[in-house]
């Protein structure tokens, strides 16, 4: 059994507040993070690289670069949450052991017109975020 809990953006804001160990771990590209925005206080660290979508080789060890441990508690993203459940799934055959994916992502579905941000999401929720 996965040791991967499924949230959404709100209990993700909620359990970033209430425990102070826990970390926001970025997974998206350089230009999503700073060009989309991102919330404020996220880690970046991407999980793929464009233009194959190949997982960056030293991710773990970039993850960890930030003081991270397997007993970190992790909170995942990236746009709509595909990326940072393949991050998760990682991590928890790496041994980390308290890992959240946050379902919607950054960004959210798409909606009827193809458009982000509309239906779901970190901003959709209006939690916290700025752009760099």
């Amino acid at each position: 059994m996965s040791a991967i809990k499924s949230i959404s953006p709100n209990q993700a804001y909620e359990i970033l507040q209430n425990d102070s160990q826990s970390k926001l771990i970025d997974t998206r590209t350089l230009i999503e993070y700073s060009f989309v925005g991102h919330p404020i206080g996220a880690i970046h660290v991407p999980f793929k690289r464009p233009p194959n979508w190949d997982v960056f080789p030293d991710f773990i060890e970039q993850l960890e670069s930030h003081g991270i441990t397997h007993s970190t508690p992790l909170v995942l993203m990236c746009r709509s949450g595909a990326r940072s459940m393949a991050a998760a799934n990682v991590l928890e055959q790496a041994g980390y052991q308290s890992l959240y994916n946050m379902d919607e992502g950054f960004e959210g579905d798409k909606d009827d017109n193809n458009h982000r941000g509309t239906l779901s999401g970190w901003r959709f929720h209006q939690l916290p975020w700025e752009q760099s």
